[in-house]
């Protein structure tokens, strides 16, 4: 569509929507990886919250008492 004679500052508005089409699909295609993450996490990650499960310390066992 670009002959010799049009400008070259004019704006594609055609070619402005599909990239912020694409840019829509993009971040909702991250938005959806973040959650299957969170809901099904791969064995070879670690999450921020799977690293914090073993830094509690252990409840000391008191004895019990004999009837």
């Amino acid at each position: 569509m670009n002959d010799d004679n049009t400008p070259d500052n004019l704006f594609d508005l055609q070619q402005a929507r599909q990239l912020r089409q694409h840019d829509l699909n993009e971040a909702r295609l991250q938005h959806m990886r973040q959650a299957f993450e969170r809901a099904l996490p791969l064995a070879g990650r670690k999450t921020a919250a799977g690293s914090q499960k073993g830094k509690k310390g252990k409840k000391s066992k008191s004895p019990r008492k004999k009837k």
